[in-house]
């Protein structure tokens, strides 16, 4: 006979499985009535936790990361190690992009050796693959800068990417121009949906419509920013600014720009958005949006800390964090403006 899951439960008490979760393991934030069902669905089915709150500490924060290759992800993880000394962990770093990565495989490895929280980084993290991480091992899980909408009990540290979009395009708009391209990336990515939200409101701040034919949704890499930054340059309008939703794709958009003959920033300003340390070595310096990287993956380690020392809280808890604009040498007033 099948075990019973924790989806079986939530399916039986029509709630969530992080409220199951929630209820299993004492916390507050449920009501009397949704703590009776969950229970009483927990009764019916015989479940038994896979991991009871009791297991002591392994000493370790597991971050499962996309990928590592991208300056980005060295933030991140260089963030994440830093932070877990500090609240007395040690990480351990998994990448998902790896061809051999099993998600069920990691979960069996995590049980095995134990964990004592777990930050998510992943851009294609759906409810399956998230709800399998919480049914077998009932430990904290924080999703760092997540994509698309999330159980609001799942706890999650991000940016303000709508105010780095509308800071993006305001400094272009302030400078002159008034045909800014778009590059964002993946459209289903809720980080993209905002930024070109935060684009298309200065737009409106400044009384200018802007043409949808200078959209594009990429990958938030260098190829994409190419691409689609030579689509927008070989344009008969072509815009004479772009705001590109990653460094890496605007390193793309100046690739597009020098085979052509398009000087940065006299003839085409550029504006990124990470403040990666490639901004720095790029030529000229990039013009970006700053999300505060290392500080996000500390507070997604201290909400582990916190819920592992308080049993009771902080699940469920939203950080976002302020995203800045890094004025360098990649924008200036258009060509003959």
């Amino acid at each position: 006979m099948r075990r019973a899951t924790l989806a079986d439960v939530a399916a039986a008490a029509g709630v969530s499985v992080p409220t199951v979760s929630k209820v299993l393991s004492g916390k507050k934030h449920v009501s009397a009535a949704t703590r009776d069902k969950v229970l009483e669905a927990v009764r019916a089915f015989g479940y038994e936790a896979p991991r009871p709150p009791s297991t002591p500490r392994a000493g370790i924060v597991d971050l499962l990361i996309d990928g590592l290759g991208s300056p980005w992800a060295h933030v991140v993880v260089d963030g994440a190690e830093r932070a877990a000394a500090r609240w007395g962990f040690s990480l351990v770093v998994t990448s998902s992009a790896r061809p051999d990565f099993d998600l069920r495989r990691w979960i069996g490895i995590m049980r095995k050796r134990g964990t004592d929280g777990i930050v998510l980084v992943l851009s294609r993290a759906g409810a399956e693959e998230i709800r399998a991480i919480e049914e077998l091992l009932h430990v904290p899980l924080v999703l760092l800068d997540p994509v698309g909408q999330r159980d609001p009990s799942l706890s999650a540290v991000g940016a303000t990417n709508w105010n780095g979009g509308v800071l993006a395009t305001t400094h272009l708009l302030e400078l002159g121009h008034t045909r800014i391209g778009f590059i964002g990336g993946p459209l289903d990515v809720q980080c993209t949906l905002d930024r070109y939200e935060g684009y298309l409101a200065a737009h409106r701040t400044f009384g200018i419509e802007p043409d949808p034919g200078l959209t594009r949704y990429g990958d938030f890499l260098v190829s994409g920013g190419k691409r689609h930054g030579a689509e927008l340059l070989d344009r008969d309008d072509p815009p004479t600014a772009v705001f590109a939703g990653s460094d890496l794709q605007a390193a793309g958009v100046y690739q597009a720009a020098a085979e052509r003959g398009v000087r940065v920033p006299a003839e085409l300003s550029v504006v990124g958005f990470d403040d990666s340390p490639l901004c720095a070595t790029m030529s000229p310096p990039l013009t970006t949006v700053r999300q505060p990287l290392d500080e996000m993956a500390n507070e997604a380690v201290r909400l582990i800390s916190e819920e592992l020392t308080h049993p009771r809280g902080p699940a469920g808890t939203r950080i976002e964090l302020a995203t800045t604009l890094i004025l360098r040498a990649s924008t200036a007033p258009p060509a003959g403006g």
